[in-house]
């Protein structure tokens, strides 16, 4: 099986926030870049120590390109932590929500920024059988395994490669053994962030395997394009190129159908603002959009834009689905470092991927790695001015 996705490193503008995506909640101090401004360095790549935890050491890493756009990433948990870029009035702030320290990663926020792995999205009451055998594994969602279960690949430190200070790119390696979390085989991960001149964050996702094993990779990055956690997304435009999405039941797992998203609040083919409709879908935006573009192509297959700062954000990717996030269980309960709460729509994500139980529905395209094959996928979130 090879496969070609895009999954792409964001940046976080907050820190410990509820999200259905994620099942835990964290009531600690975060950074929101919307209050900062980040000193422009030359174009590279730029190390600091950031702390230790399970005995290894912890790095942030900064990206600068050569218009001063940084993205800074961390080896824990793979973790964008920020994404400074200017507005049209010529301002700098961070469009994802993020914590400056480690600690408020510690606290288990649910998958600020990370990498996601062994597999994003939910599996069915955590089992699935393949080839003849049936894995039970960790559950963490209720009855359903989420994201790689209760230590995914956002909770442990990453190896990082030799990096070249001149070149603003990154590459983390991690190998999670054979059984962990309930997974079968020894799978070996890297996953390679690099900034653009053209600000573009791309992140390139490769695996292999040495047991038949699902594997699905994303970035989970919060994006706020106002910069302020103070603005809410609903005014935000959202274009995602779908014309069908997974309908779920009520513990979030596809029911199996693709449904048409014409004639529904979930048909975005067309700019609307995330707030115009929100109100028609209970509980808010939570689902999986299959994508139009024929899978390991990559192409264009969504925009975000915020008229307020000129910013447009183009997702591209090489994978068949994406999960569109509205921050429904945002409540206030966390703060940025200068005392504003997140409330409920502060945020939203767009987690390229392949779809949710996708090992428990034949009719989903597969998220299934063998020996000998190479899993490679690649996702590019591009940052457009507009004047």
């Amino acid at each position: 099986m090879k496969k070609i996705v895009v999954n792409s490193a964001l940046g976080i503008l907050m820190a410990g926030v509820f999200t259905s995506c994620g099942n835990n909640s964290s009531s600690s101090e975060s950074s929101n870049a919307s209050d900062t401004t980040s000193k422009v360095s030359k174009a590279g790549i730029q190390q600091s120590d950031w702390g230790e935890t399970d005995g290894k050491k912890v790095f942030l890493y900064t990206l600068t390109n050569e218009n001063g756009v940084q993205v800074k990433i961390s080896n824990y948990g793979g973790t964008v932590t920020s994404f400074v870029t200017p507005t049209k009035s010529g301002a700098s702030s961070n469009i994802v929500l993020g914590f400056e320290e480690l600690s408020g990663y510690l606290a288990k926020p649910p998958y600020f920024g990370a990498t996601v792995g062994r597999y994003g999205n939910r599996i069915a009451k955590g089992k699935f059988t393949l080839d003849g055998n049936t894995y039970t594994l960790a559950t963490n969602n209720g009855q359903n395994a989420l994201h790689g279960g209760l230590k995914g690949f956002d909770k442990v430190v990453w190896d990082v490669a030799p990096i070249d200070s001149a070149t603003p790119a990154l590459t983390l390696s991690y190998l999670s053994k054979d059984g962990e979390e309930g997974y079968p085989g020894n799978l070996k991960v890297s996953v390679r962030f690099s900034l653009s001149d053209d600000n573009e964050l791309t992140i390139d996702y490769e695996a292999d395997t040495d047991k038949a094993t699902p594997v699905n990779l994303t970035n989970h990055s919060y994006w706020n394009l106002t910069g302020d956690a103070k603005n809410t997304i609903l005014d935000h435009s959202l274009k995602i190129d779908a014309d069908k999405y997974t309908p779920v039941d009520t513990t979030l797992i596809p029911t199996g159908e693709l449904k048409p998203v014409k004639g529904t609040p979930f048909d975005f083919t067309e700019p609307h603002t995330v707030g115009e409709r929100i109100s028609a879908v209970p509980g808010g935006y939570d689902h999986n959009w299959v994508l139009n573009h024929k899978m390991g192509s990559m192409d264009l297959v969504a925009t975000l834009s915020d008229p307020s700062t000129g910013r447009k954000l183009e997702v591209y990717t090489t994978e068949p689905g994406l999960q569109f996030y509205s921050g429904n269980f945002l409540d206030g309960t966390i703060k940025t470092s200068f005392g504003t709460p997140i409330q409920k729509h502060a945020a939203l994500c767009l987690e390229t991927q392949h779809f949710p139980d996708s090992p428990n529905r034949p009719n989903f395209p597969s998220t299934i790695l063998k020996p000998g094959e190479k899993y490679h996928t690649t996702t590019k979130y591009k940052v457009i001015l507009e004047k």
